[in-house]
């Protein structure tokens, strides 16, 4: 089992921010309820309950004056960008989904306009990208790249997008994109990120070692550190990589990184310590799985109620007609590590790399394969990821079909 990679950070490629969302803008329809008395309640909304269904994905936020606008926004649309961004941030660090739309919400006066600022365009796509819309992100990006050729926000999450999607001669061109925009050492970042997962050289470590040390602040430690331990990871070097975790969050800790830390914990067979990781995170889909699995792993009966808990989330999800395919990458691990359904998890594995392409994604896909005995599959992923140029040891180190 390999540690779990989660949604490429997009959230610390420059300073911290980001976005979560509560009010689903566009639903199909809204019945109004009319309280007969002042003390009748209408909803009570759960407190730990709406929850992202993968781990907080990191946005790739730079300094406001990195990029210098075409414009200069209005102060409506100025005071827009800036609650966005808040709720953007409570929402990566919460895992509360309502967050999301809070932040559209907040963007709906400019939301899918041509005339909008590109920064708040900039800010759509980030909101996009964390429902998992990302073709939607993909559009709005283009759009305001169209406007704002020199946005070095827009080019780096679009490196993101594109590191997401296995298309990384793309994301090189973006992290060219943000040095011709004069931010040198995040495109040094962005583009050392995108190598990184290509293949390994014996400089890779030093040149992280470098930019951690021009770092000047906590969060591009953090960000930079996040990136130095997964590139470990697909090296192989494990020891190196739980460090680098370690580095980044006593820096400037995030749910990302912690459930990164944690999948490595899991995969090493620490499950004691990886329960130590899950402790004090969010209850996000992402999180209980993770916990389940080390409960399970360490032989703890208490890992059954949080699957029965898994499958009830699931359900309400149905209920409320939620795309539920944007979730196939946790429904895929629910059913391979908790529910020993590999078969099931192979079939939410495939339809998972229509969307995105990390390696936890292909990881996923060929654990499955290999536990389903799949040989054809097997093979065709095997392809896949020579054909997306990806280098990862721990794909290269997985169990031999049907065994463990």
């Amino acid at each position: 089992m390999l540690a779990m990679i989660l949604c490429k950070p997009l959230h610390r490629q420059l300073v911290v921010l980001s976005l979560l969302a509560f009010t689903w803008v566009g639903a199909k329809a809204v019945t109004e309820i009319k309280p007969e008395r002042d003390e009748q309640v209408i909803e009570t909304l759960p407190t730990a309950r709406l929850f992202n269904r993968s781990a907080a994905v990191r946005p790739a936020v730079i300094s406001p004056a990195a990029s210098a606008p075409v414009s200069a926004p209005s102060p409506a649309a100025a005071e827009a960008l800036a609650q966005a961004q808040a709720w953007v941030g409570e929402a990566r660090q919460s895992g509360d989904t309502r967050f999301w739309g809070r932040a559209q919400a907040v963007l709906s006066p400019w939301w899918d306009k041509p005339d909008a600022p590109p920064a708040l365009m900039v800010m759509q796509a980030t909101v996009q990208q964390g429902r998992h819309e990302f073709t939607a992100a993909y559009t709005t990006l283009k759009a305001a790249l169209k406007r704002d050729r020199g946005n070095a926000q827009a080019w780096l999450t679009l490196a993101s997008l594109e590191r997401l999607s296995g298309r990384y001669k793309e994301s090189l061109l973006a992290c060219e994109a943000v040095a011709l925009a004069r931010q040198l050492w995040y495109a040094k970042v962005c583009s050392l990120e995108t190598e990184s997962l290509q293949g390994q050289t014996a400089q890779t470590p030093r040149d992280f070692q470098t930019l951690l040390n021009a770092a000047s602040a906590p969060a591009q430690v953090a960000w930079v550190a996040s990136l130095l331990a997964e590139s470990e990871e697909r090296a192989g070097r494990d020891a190196s990589a739980a460090k680098a975790y370690q580095r980044s969050l006593k820096a400037d800790a995030d749910l990302y990184t912690a459930l990164a830390y944690s999948d490595l914990l899991l995969r090493t067979r620490q499950p004691q310590a990886a329960l130590k990781a899950l402790a004090d995170l969010p209850e996000t889909d992402a999180v209980l799985i993770r916990r389940a699995h080390a409960l399970r792993l360490s032989g703890q009966a208490s890992w059954k109620a949080i699957v029965t808990e898994l499958h009830e989330r699931d359900a309400a999800l149905r209920r409320r007609g939620d795309d539920v395919s944007l979730h196939s990458r946790e429904a895929g691990l629910i059913a391979l590590w908790l529910d020993d359904l590999p078969r099931a998890a192979l079939a939410l594995a495939q339809q998972n790399l229509k969307l995105q392409k990390e390696p936890i994604d292909w990881w996923l896909a060929l654990q499955s394969a290999h536990a389903a005995r799949d040989d054809k599959a097997i093979a065709e992923l095997q392809a896949g990821i020579a054909a997306i140029g990806l280098n990862d040891q721990r794909l290269q180190a997985l169990p031999l079909r049907g065994k463990p």
